[in-house]
C-alpha cells in the first residue's frame, strides 16, 4: 500500500496548507491555487456540508451499509468532489454516499478534489496533463477520466480529442470504475492488471467478481487464463470446441520436410478416408515461381 500511503501524505500536506488564514485560496489567480486544482486533499468530514439542492434525497440503508463496510477495509477508493464557500467551509458537488458512509464508521476526514472559483480552464489543464504522466495505475487514469466527464461536462468523443486517445480505450478505462472496491485496490497495488481488470468486469455479480480476483492472486493467472475463467463461469454449458482429428505420420512427415524444401509453411490435410489436400503458400509471382522451379527439380 506504500503508493496509497504516499498519496495521503500529499493529501494531509495540502488539507494543512488550507487551514492556514493566511493561504484562504478562493481562486485560480490565488498564492498556491496550483496545487489545489486537480489534487487530492483530506479534509475534515465536519468542514463539508451537504448541497441543499442535491435532487438525490434518499439512500438505500443496506446499501450504504455494505459500503461503509468496505470504506472501513479499505478506506474511500473514489474521492468526493467539493466546492470551496469559505476558508475551512466546504459543499459537497458529488460523492455523497461515500461522504455518509464515511460519517457511519467514523471517520474524521476524506479524500476529497477541491473545486474553486473560475478553475474551469485549470483544472481540465491539471486533468489532461496528469493523464500523460507515466506513473499512473489504471484506477487513476480512469479517475482523471471520469472527472473531465463529470466536472468538465465533455462527452468520451470530446475527451478522446482532447486527451489524444480512442474513445474506446477511454470506455474501457471507466468500466474499470465498475469493479468491486477491493479488486480496484488490488489493480492500484499492482497485484493484477488492467487486463486481469477488464475480463473481471464482465462479471456482473461483485461476490462472483471476488471469487475470481481471488483465483487469480492464488494461482498466479495470466491475463489468457484469466479470460479463459471468465468465459467458462458465463458459459458453464458450453460444450469445448470439437479436436481436431490428429494427422497421421506419413502426413506429418511430409509437412516436414515440404516446409523445410520449400521454406514456406506447407499444410497437409487428410480426411477420414484417407483423402487430403496439400497446400503450399506463395508470397507473390516470384515466389510462385521458386517454389515451382523446386517441385520441377523434384523429378
Amino acid at each position: 500500500m506504500a503508493k496509497a500511503t504516499k498519496k495521503q501524505a500529499l493529501g494531509r500536506g495540502l488539507s494543512a496548507l488550507l487551514k492556514d488564514p493566511s493561504n484562504d485560496i478562493k481562486s485560480v489567480s490565488d498564492k498556491n491555487a496550483d496545487k489545489v486544482v486537480g489534487s487530492i486533499v483530506e479534509l475534515e468530514l465536519g468542514s463539508i456540508e451537504v448541497n441543499p439542492f442535491q435532487p438525490r434525497t434518499s439512500f438505500n440503508e443496506d446499501s450504504l451499509r455494505e459500503l461503509a463496510s468496505s470504506i472501513k477495509e479499505l478506506g474511500v477508493i473514489q474521492p468526493i468532489t467539493v466546492r470551496k464557500l469559505d476558508f475551512d467551509k466546504y459543499q459537497l458537488v458529488s460523492g455523497e454516499r461515500r461522504f455518509r458512509a464515511s460519517k457511519l464508521v467514523g471517520l474524521e476526514t476524506i479524500p476529497a478534489y477541491i473545486r474553486i472559483a473560475n478553475d474551469q480552464e485549470s483544472l481540465e489543464m491539471a486533468l489532461v496533463e496528469n493523464i500523460q504522466r507515466q506513473d499512473l495505475d489504471p484506477i487513476e487514469i480512469a479517475l482523471s477520466y471520469q472527472r473531465l466527464i463529470e466536472e468538465i461536462n465533455v462527452t468520451q468523443e470530446e475527451l478522446s480529442d482532447r486527451v489524444g486517445k480512442n474513445r474506446s480505450t477511454i470506455a474501457n478505462y471507466l468500466r474499470l470504475l465498475k469493479l468491486d472496491p477491493i479488486i480496484q485496490t488490488g489493480m492500484r497495488d499492482g497485484f493484477i492488471s488492467m487486463g486481469h481488470g477488464r475480463a473481471l468486469i464482465n462479471i456482473d455479480d461483485l461476490s462472483d467478481q471476488l471469487d475470481i480476483y481471488e483465483k487469480i492472486l492464488s494461482q498466479n493467472l495470466s491475463v489468457r487464463d484469466t479470460e479463459a475463467l471468465v468465459r467458462n463461469f458465463k458459459n458453464p454449458n458450453e460444450k469445448a470446441a470439437p479436436q481436431k482429428n490428429s494427422a497421421p505420420a506419413f502426413a506429418k512427415k511430409a509437412k516436414k520436410e515440404l516446409t523445410d524444401l520449400f521454406e514456406t509453411s506447407v499444410e497437409v490435410k487428410v480426411t477420414k478416408s484417407g483423402k487430403g489436400q496439400l497446400v503450399v503458400p506463395f508470397k507473390n509471382k516470384d515466389d510462385f515461381e521458386r517454389i515451382l522451379k523446386l517441385i520441377k527439380s523434384e523429378k
